[in-house]
């Protein structure tokens, strides 16, 4: 239901970005050809046409020289957009028909839409240049002059790209692992060519540059360890509690085996609290369940507990009278 309405969320969008990129465009248009607004004055539109060429350093004739604008034009634009957005759904669509089960291939398929994304991106934009008439060979025989300012300009992108493919192929954390980053704690959602997404148990989501990923906690890599410490009055008998307590334990993974694969260990008496004895015990679980195991070894024990009739201690206050001699 809740990506029922993410995706009719974002179609609307979707349109709306086609729009304003048309109208965009179309103003621009519109801007340096003044000779357009034919309902517009002769003399204005000769107005115009000198104050653009003034702010470009020029006539605006020679742009349009260079740079084709026409209705045809227009229309090829449109067509290419269009083309490009039908490219961009296939390609998705087929994409989110793969389902691979590891976390490696979930991955490499979040770094295919945001490869696939990217490069239809940069692809319309040449096209899109060559449809209005600019030299694109030109332009690509110029990359040797302006590559250093480029290098300089795009050294962050280059770093959060080069970085999100050593990543993917390192295999330091996959789509699906839960991993703490200063301070964050959540599961990786998608691993783009530029930025990673983390998401929280409170589905707050947390998007990070590539190059910014840095002493990463891994917690899915290895079982995670449900710690539980179960208070008990000093007038409570310990051996008898951690009998009742160890049974318990053996029964927890048939009752809730995907949670508990192992039945929780038992470490001992782990501290003397002011008015508790507390009693240790650990479980190793699935990250994504270290929570859950908590609560799940809270219940069952408090209910055990309650059963036998064992005291769960509560804060008291010890009052002396003094008694005056007479």
């Amino acid at each position: 239901m809740a990506d029922q309405v993410k995706k009719e969320k974002k179609a609307p969008n979707y349109i709306k970005r086609i729009i304003i990129f048309a109208i965009v465009l179309v103003v621009f248009l519109f801007l340096v050809n003044p000779q357009w607004l034919f309902f517009l004055p002769q003399e204005t539109r000769n107005t115009m046409s000198r104050a653009w060429g003034d702010f470009f350093g020029g006539s605006t004739e020679q742009v349009t020289r260079v740079v084709q604008f026409n209705w045809i034009n227009i229309l090829k634009i449109v067509v290419i957009v269009l083309l490009l957005l039908m490219i961009n759904w296939v390609i998705k669509f087929i994409l989110s028909k793969i389902n691979p089960k590891s976390g490696k291939g979930k991955s490499l398929l979040s770094m295919a839409k945001s490869f696939s994304t990217w490069m239809i991106a940069i692809i319309g934009v040449i096209w899109g240049l060559a449809a209005i008439g600019v030299n694109v060979s030109t332009i690509f025989a110029s990359v040797g002059i302006v590559a250093l300012v480029v290098g300089f300009a795009a050294q962050s992108l280059i770093e959060d790209i080069v970085t999100g493919i050593f990543l993917v192929f390192e295999d330091e954390f996959n789509v699906g692992d839960i991993i703490e980053f200063n301070g964050f704690r959540g599961t990786v959602t998608s691993i783009g060519i530029r930025v990673t997404s983390i998401q929280d148990p409170a589905g707050n989501i947390k998007v990070v540059n590539n190059s910014d990923i840095r002493n990463i906690l891994n917690r899915s890599k290895n079982s995670s360890a449900a710690i539980c410490e179960i208070p008990i009055s000093y007038a409570a008998n310990v051996e008898e509690t951690e009998k009742v307590l160890l049974e318990i334990c053996e029964t927890l993974p048939e009752m809730y085996p995907d949670v508990f694969p192992t039945a929780p260990t038992y470490l001992g008496v782990n501290s003397f609290e002011a008015s508790s004895v507390n009693l240790k015990f650990v479980a190793k679980v699935d990250e994504t369940n270290i929570y859950k195991a908590v609560r799940l070894m809270n219940r069952e024990m408090k209910i055990g507990m309650d059963k036998a009739g064992i005291e769960i201690p509560f804060q008291q206050v010890v009052v002396h009278e003094a008694k005056e001699e007479v």
